[in-house]
């Protein structure tokens, strides 16, 4: 059975959906996922959109906030604070902050913390760095990471994309923890036009998510669970033991 092996050369956490997040050296991987990642959400309070939660795909403004949880907290036990455009700061439970965000995105809203869950189930995004570099070598331009935010971004001896046939049995040992491609959320990620989107907001590349659509299949970077809670820091070594479709 193949066996690749590599190290972590970033981690990543999106306190706030949509919003811009942070780069961190550690974090805490359990029945959540990476811990404090997605569990705040804006939601839309516009007539007939209320309830559901905004997105980029709604307000590309959002990545002009940054979100952060203070200090060196790899728990995501914490309350994130967010930074406006015009860096100013506000920790999420200031009562003016609503109406700060619903002033710079032009949309009413309110805020919704999902008591240290993710919004999209507790799961980790991976992807690696050989893909990465591939794609950015197809399309003859620089691709950003941050357009499609991971949790943990690898190196290793894999070829590139090898990450878009694996499938259910697939598993990463990362630190002293074990991720797993199981369940119906696990796999291969299929994207949405969020990447397309440079990672402040500024523009939409639409070359990018049409040339994945078309040659990658709409896949990049694999969905995980957490099969062993553990701490991950940048630089752990790191070996995945794939189980592919073939």
């Amino acid at each position: 059975m193949t066996t690749y092996r590599g190290s972590v050369q970033r981690v990543l956490r999106w306190p706030v959906k949509s919003l811009r997040g942070e780069e961190i050296e550690q974090a805490r991987l359990d029945e959540r996922g990476l811990a404090g990642d997605r569990a705040y959400a804006l939601v839309d309070e516009r007539d007939h959109h209320a309830g559901r939660v905004l997105t980029v795909r709604q307000r590309a403004e959002m990545l002009h906030w940054r979100s952060g949880y203070p200090g060196e907290d790899r728990t995501g036990d914490g309350t994130p604070t967010l930074t406006a455009p015009d860096g100013s700061e506000w920790k999420w439970d200031d009562p003016g902050l609503a109406g700060a965000l619903a002033e710079s995105l032009g949309t009413p809203l309110r805020l919704r913390a999902a008591d240290g869950q993710q919004d999209r189930g507790p799961t980790v995004l991976v992807t690696t760095e050989a893909s990465r570099a591939a794609l950015e070598e197809e399309l003859g331009a620089p691709v950003d990471l941050r357009r499609f935010r991971p949790n943990l971004h690898l190196v290793l001896d894999a070829p590139a994309f090898a990450e878009e046939e694996w499938t259910a049995g697939t598993v990463i040992t990362v630190g002293d923890a074990e991720l797993a491609v199981e369940g119906g959320v696990a796999g291969p990620c299929i994207r949405c036009a969020v990447p397309s989107w440079d990672p402040d907001g500024r523009e939409r590349w639409p070359r990018l998510q049409k040339w994945i659509i078309e040659r990658h299949a709409n896949k990049f970077g694999v969905i995980m669970t957490v099969a062993r809670p553990g701490t991950v820091r940048r630089g752990d070594p790191v070996a995945a033991v794939p189980v592919t479709g073939a």
